[in-house]
């Protein structure tokens, strides 16, 4: 098999930016990059490329911007003749049609220690659920959601401060570092194919607009998880005199809460605390709808808030 293959790579967001810059990097022959269609975004809805196109297009790598993975798309992926379709984070699954193509199989980047978290939002719910290890996998893939062999694993801890965007970041170099090493087993012929156990398989949906309303009712470190696991996108938020406002930084005070959930108990340039159903959650930066974000001292020099305010719900919050 050549040494060098043809390469099709198949990507979109900021997850695999890392990996195809690995590609261009050490020279590897990229035939073509396929990426989802240009999407309205932000505030200004305006139609903008994705990350991985805008890359493509910096280095002259054709792109291919398909709706849909149709008979003609995939007549055009068999022209393009590719060894290997190397994917991360595409958006769309894969016909069998295309799996087919590439002698040496379609390998993907997926942001979990397969089998846990199959599906798009393996990073979201590895801290919502407050896990403290996560890791990257690189998989032969197969007809079903994530279910392919095995290649390689890498795992990393995850701190109880961090967030989705900061281990979103991380994964996606080690993903591309161990994409790396994976390909250069391919190419030897000494890539190892280890079955995942489908009856420990967890998985990822996506999120939901209702999981990111907090509810005060849930424990501190829930909350705490919630907040963090939706930051930088979407973003966790409470009720407070009708308007939403979204908390992007908190800590958790384990000591029992002198207050009924919701109820601001302290007030204090470093963090507003919240009674939640145990133990309390301190606010340290929140963003005020239609507003920038900003820490608390400055939050309150111009919204007055005091102890025994409710937030979420009740008529204190409106």
């Amino acid at each position: 098999m050549n040494k060098n293959p043809g390469i099709l790579f198949m990507g979109t967001p900021e997850f695999a930016v890392p990996s195809l810059e690995l590609l261009i990097k050490n020279k590897y022959t990229l035939l073509a990059v396929v990426t989802q269609p240009d999407r309205p975004r932000g505030r200004g809805n305006r139609v903008i490329p994705s990350p991985v196109k805008k890359l493509a297009l910096e280095h002259g790598i054709p792109v291919l911007q398909p709706e849909r993975l149709t008979v003609d798309f995939i007549q055009e992926v068999k022209q393009l003749a590719p060894e290997v379709v190397v994917v991360a984070a595409y958006g769309k699954i894969l016909p069998k049609s295309l799996l087919e193509i590439p002698p040496l199989g379609c390998i993907n980047v997926h942001a979990s220690l397969l089998p846990e978290y199959r599906g798009a939002a393996p990073v979201h719910r590895a801290i919502l659920n407050g896990d403290s290890v996560t890791g990257v996998t690189i998989m032969y893939m197969a007809e079903g959601m994530d279910t392919g062999d095995i290649i390689l694993q890498k795992e990393t801890e995850i701190s109880f401060e961090e967030t989705v965007g900061s281990l979103h970041q991380r994964l996606s170099i080690m993903g591309a570092e161990l994409l790396d090493t994976a390909l250069k087993k391919l190419l030897r012929g000494e890539a190892s194919r280890r079955k995942q156990d489908s009856t420990t398989a967890t998985y990822a949906p996506p999120l939901k607009r209702e999981e990111e309303k907090i509810n005060w009712e849930q424990d501190a470190r829930h909350i705490h998880n919630q907040v963090r696991g939706m930051n930088p996108w979407p973003g966790a938020y409470t009720m407070w005199k009708g308007h939403r406002v979204k908390i992007w930084r908190s800590s958790v005070v384990e000591s029992e809460a002198e207050g009924k959930p919701g109820e601001v108990i302290h007030l204090g340039k470093e963090g507003i605390t919240v009674a939640a159903g145990r133990g309390a959650l301190t606010i340290e930066e929140l963003q005020l709808s239609g507003g920038k974000k900003m820490p608390v001292g400055e939050f309150l020099r111009g919204n007055p808030l005091t102890p025994g305010t409710l937030l979420g719900g009740g008529p204190d919050a409106s």
